[in-house]
Parts: C-alpha cells; structure tokens; sequence
C-alpha cells in the first residue's frame, strides 16, 4: 500500500526551531580576484564566529590565488602580488576554514557571492557544496530598514548603524562590520517576533504590505501540530486550517505569498486563534471538522455543501437509478456522499454506460413503444411491457454486485468503451468517458471505506511511534501520545445500524483521513469490536487520453 504523509507528530530539532541566542552565527567575507566564481580565484578570507552575541572565534588569512591579481582589484583592496607570494592556496587555506565554520549558520553581505567561491573550491578539491543555512544582511536590511537608507551597501549600512570597524575591502574588516550590522538588524527583526532561526530564515522573502505587521499575532502560536483558526474583526472565523507544525505554517503566509486570495485573507485577519493537536491525524480531522461547523468564507475548496448528495437504487419491481439528498431503508444499493446533484449524476451517467439500467421513471405498460434510450439500445426500460422482471432482475443484480464488492463489472466495461472511443479518434467522448469513470472509482472508494470503518465498530489502533488512535464507527473520538492513559473507555452497543454509506459530506472526509492514516503501513490493531476488513481490490484511475500522432 502507498505510503501517507498522516504522521503523529514527534519534535524533531528542525520542527521545535532554535532560539536565536542558541545559534552559532559564522560572518564572513572573501576577496577576490574579480566577480566570477568559475574564473576567478579567492585572494583573502576573513571571518568571526558569534554565538549568544559573544565572539568566540576569529578566521583571517591571505590566499595564493594561482594567477595575476588584475591592477584594478589592488586599487580596490589594496591587496597586491607580492602580499600573496607566501600566502597558502585554497587547498591548504579551505580545509581549516572549513572547520572554523562548522555547522554554524552562514552570514554574509550578499553572501551568494562569497558562497558561490566557496563552493567552487569545495566542489573542485572534493568536499561537496557546503550544506549549511546562510542569511544575507542585505536582504535582511531590504526587508528591516530600506527607507532610512539611501542604497544597501556595506558601508551606508556600517554608518547608519555605527559601526566601530569601518569597512574597507579587506575581508576581516569587512566581516567584522558585517556582524555588526546583523546584530543591529537582529534587535530590529525582534520586534516583530523573529526570535527562532527558522523565523529569520524566512523573514527576508517576506514582502512589504500593509498587512506585514499582523505577523505579531502569531508569537504565541506553539511549534506543535494542531489547527488554526483566523478571525475578523467581529470575531467570525473566516479561515480554517492544519499544520505539523502551527508556528511555521501560519507566519508563511506572511512570507512572500502574492495571490490576491491571500491578500484579502490578510486584510480581514484581526486575531488568530489555535488549538493544539496530539498527531497530525488529529489535526486533520479537527481542520475538517471545524470548516464544516463555522463555514468560514475564505476555505472556498474545502466549504461544505449546503446538503450532500446520494446516488441510490431504488426498491421496486424495476429499480432505476435516482439522486437523492437523504438516507432511508427504501433502496437496494447507495453511493455517495456527493457534495453536488452534478457530481452525483455524472456517476450515474457512468453506471448508464456500463450497464443498461433502467433510465425512464414511467410504469410498466404505461406507453405503446419504447422510450428513446430502449429504442437506441443504451436501456432496458419496462415503458412498454415487453421486459421480463425475471431477466430484468439479473440486470440489477449484476449491479448490486458491482456496487458491493466487484467493480470490474462496470470499470471495465468503462475503460473499453473509452479505448473504442479513442481508436474510432472520437477524442472528446473518450475524455468523458475517462471523467465518468474516475468519478466512479472515487465514489466505490469512499463508499467501500465509510463501509468497512463503520462494521469495525470501535477500534483502538497504534502508530508505531507509540501514539494510539479511537475511531468508533468510522469517526476519530481520540489520540494520545506515548504511554498516556486513555481517557474515556466507550461503551459500544453489541449491534450497531450501519448506514449504507457515510450519512455527510463531512463523515465521509473523515473517514477518507482516517483511510490514508490507516495505509500508512505503520499502524497495528489493538483492539476491535466489530469485523475491521479490507475492501474491495483496489480501483485506480484512468490515464489521460492523448491524441495519437498520424
């Protein structure tokens, strides 16, 4: 079974973030012998190490580049040929700095520059790209103080910030007054709640909007799996939604996110609100859950219908095929729920295809010939009382098996028509076809599941992570992490009605989350007061149909 991204949650380093005064900040800066990392050459590195504001580590030497240094470079940097005459080359000078730097965080002035050497010489002598996190004061900057400045040099910004190293293109001046800059710059992002590594990793691609100082709202959001919920200024939620890890999720749409959707989002927001998760699958259901309670405008995909919608076959001497909105004992067979009468009659029109169902609502006898679809061969319609109950019967039986537990029946009466289709090059009826067909599939799938969680009844499963899930008749009741008590034990009756299928929209997209958790692979039954079985074989949908070339 394929795997599913619907994991309990377990705080990695990356997920819990780090403290910026629990990082090691590596400023550096390189002279070179002109501005191309594939012709040029490194002449001078210079670097200090930081860690809770505190320097802990100075790196500076001269680089042998290999080649003439150009006359124009010196007059930059004053760094001349007879300086690098005794100087190590790269290959002595990287291994040490490589170890300097460690796993520190990288920052730098425009520091895809200073990187794009640094991993040409890694590359060359055989260390790989460097794989550490970098952040660039100059975008830092752009993004924390561009309008009291008049450009975003190095030195316009050492001024504006006052600092005691000016800098003057030599590489451990320069990286002094680089880190005092990022200090400055730090002080600044503080005050709008960058106070984790992965906050300010992030800050830099964030737009400027009218919108960017509600990112405050979200410093008491915990790193934690769980559901947030955005409100306005009247209190009415307006959008719903899950994240692994709530933090993070939630300041992203802060970050750079130019769809207008998310801009209107951002000028109704007023408070956010959350509510923390045991596991992901929890957040899941609760996202769900809460978008179907509150229907918050904002969560267009995701709305639920105003009603749902059931494809049923009725009891009665010929059954047909019929849309209805609710459940009752007065049909052989259902599938849904449907959110829309047109999704649920483009699963009929698919059945219709596969096989030749009744179509006409007249009585047995009513009429002097056949309606059009039995005149044509699509039906066998009773209109004109020629059609024997008894062969009728079969028909509908063939059908309750399809439905129940053998969909080959009608999938691959499906998939041959759509291959007929395409060989006579009727292109756009195959294509229909195709539609009508992966409607069905999706239809027997949440039937099937909805069918198979409600006869298990209630069922305690394990994650192989420790974390336990209820599910009783399909709906989740609980999750607990490792080694925690259950806290209610349910008392279920010995014989439970179970709906044909799931009896909402809602129910059914629970249990579909509960489905992909359970196909994980990483699950192991603990308990169940029913019968838990698979369904049916697998259904898969069908490929697009292409043109084939002449």
């Amino acid at each position: 079974m394929p795997g599913s991204d619907v994991i309990a949650f377990q705080p990695s380093f990356d997920d819990l973030s780090t403290p910026l005064f629990e990082v090691t900040f590596c400023v550096l800066d390189l002279e070179t012998t002109g501005g191309s990392a594939t012709t040029c050459e490194i002449t001078e590195i210079g670097a200090v190490k930081y860690r809770s504001g505190e320097l802990i580590g100075t790196f500076q030497t001269l680089v042998d580049p290999g080649l003439p240094i150009p006359p124009s470079i010196t007059i930059l940097t004053g760094i001349t040929q007879a300086m690098v005459i005794d100087a190590p080359d790269i290959a002595v000078a990287l291994p040490s700095f490589l170890e300097f730097i460690g796993n520190a965080v990288i920052v730098g002035h425009n520091v895809r520059f200073d990187l794009s050497f640094l991993n040409a010489a890694a590359i060359r002598l055989g260390y790989g790209r460097l794989d550490n996190k970098s952040t660039d004061t100059a975008k830092l900057a752009r993004r924390l103080v561009r309008p009291e400045v008049r450009n975003l040099r190095l030195q316009t910004l050492a001024s504006h910030f006052r600092s005691p190293t000016t800098p003057n293109h030599r590489a451990l001046e320069d990286a002094r007054a680089t880190a005092h800059i990022f200090h400055a710059l730090l002080e600044r992002a503080g005050s709008l709640g960058v106070t984790n590594l992965d906050d300010l990793l992030q800050l830099p691609t964030a737009r400027g909007s009218a919108h960017y100082s509600k990112i405050k709202l979200t410093e008491s959001l915990p790193r934690r799996p769980g559901v947030y919920i955005f409100k306005d200024r009247n209190g009415i939620p307006i959008y719903v939604g899950k994240a692994s890890n709530l933090r993070a999720r939630v300041r992203q749409y802060f970050y750079g996110d130019t769809r207008k959707s998310i801009a209107n989002l951002m000028k109704e927001l007023d408070s956010i609100e959350h509510e923390v998760c045991n596991t992901v699958l929890e957040a899941e259901i609760t996202e769900v859950r809460l978008i179907h309670a509150h229907r918050p405008r904002h969560n267009r995909r995701s709305r639920p219908p105003k009603s749902s919608h059931f494809v049923k076959l009725t009891n009665e001497k010929y059954p047909r095929l019929s849309v209805v909105r609710t459940i009752k004992d007065d049909g052989l067979a259902y599938l849904g729920p449907f959110r829309s009468k047109r999704a649920a009659d483009v699963v009929v029109v698919a059945i219709w295809d596969a096989v030749p169902i009744r179509r006409c609502r007249a009585r047995s006898g009513s009429r002097s010939g056949k309606c059009a679809a039995a005149q044509m061969g699509l039906a066998s319609c009773p209109c004109d009382g020629s059609l024997d109950a008894s062969v009728y019967a079969e028909l509908v039986d063939l059908l309750i098996s399809a439905l129940d537990h053998s969909p080959g029946i009608l999938l691959d009466r499906l998939t041959e028509r759509m291959a007929r289709l395409a060989n006579e090059q009727r292109y756009e009826e195959a294509a229909w076809t195709r539609d009508r067909h992966d409607a069905l599939v999706q239809a027997l799938r949440r039937t099937w599941e909805w069918r198979a969680l409600a006869r298990a009844g209630w069922m305690e499963i394990e994650h192989r992570d420790g974390t336990t899930a209820v599910i009783d008749h399909g709906s989740l009741v609980e999750t607990r992490p490792p080694g925690q008590p259950p806290r209610l034990r349910y008392a279920v009756p010995e014989a439970v009605a179970v709906s044909p299928v799931a009896p909402s929209v809602e129910a059914a997209e629970e249990a579909a989350i509960i489905w992909r958790w359970l196909e994980s692979n990483q699950v192991r039954l603990m308990e169940c007061t029913g019968t838990f079985a698979y369904p049916p074989r697998r259904v898969e949908r069908l490929q697009v149909v292409r043109r084939q070339a002449a």
